[in-house]
């Protein structure tokens, strides 16, 4: 399936379970508090989004300064962005997805998938991070009219 597909999928499906669940537990523990649950996970979701966010951005820094590439900092800012996004959308579900963005083993394991995936698709084999100073050719050149 292309990301394409599972996108349209997902928007077609997942407002259908999140208004199943909205459902079912405000059927259960009442509408006040199913708000209150709702509105708790967007604050929980913010506090951490931006806890996990200044460790990624620090550990992004910190590769730089060492001419690293930080690639998987990139990967894990996208997935926090996704994250936080999920959490601030109303629905139980989608916060289920969006807090496993934000603990950092779920989130590494499922960036370093991706990685792996995205190896092995595009017949890459090494598994080890490029300086910056591995693809520099030093030489001279000199401009003639």
């Amino acid at each position: 399936m292309n990301p394409i597909q599972f996108v349209f999928l997902a928007f077609l499906i997942i407002p259908f379970v999140e208004i199943y669940l909205l459902l079912q537990i405000g059927g259960i523990v009442g509408v006040l508090p199913t708000i209150v649950l709702v509105v708790s996970t967007a604050i929980i979701g913010v506090a951490l989004l931006k806890r996990q966010g200044l460790a990624t951005w620090q550990r992004f820094q910190s590769n730089m300064s060492q001419g690293q590439l930080p690639a998987i900092e990139i990967m894990e800012a996208v997935a926090l962005l996704i994250g936080g996004a999920l959490l601030l959308t109303p629905g139980f579900f989608t916060d289920i997805i969006g807090f496993a963005c934000l603990i950092p083993a779920i989130r590494q394991k499922i960036v370093l998938a991706i990685i792996a995936k995205r190896g092995q698709t595009t017949g890459h084999t090494d598994n080890h991070h490029t300086t910056s100073t591995e693809n520099i050719i030093e030489g001279e050149f000199k401009k003639e009219d």
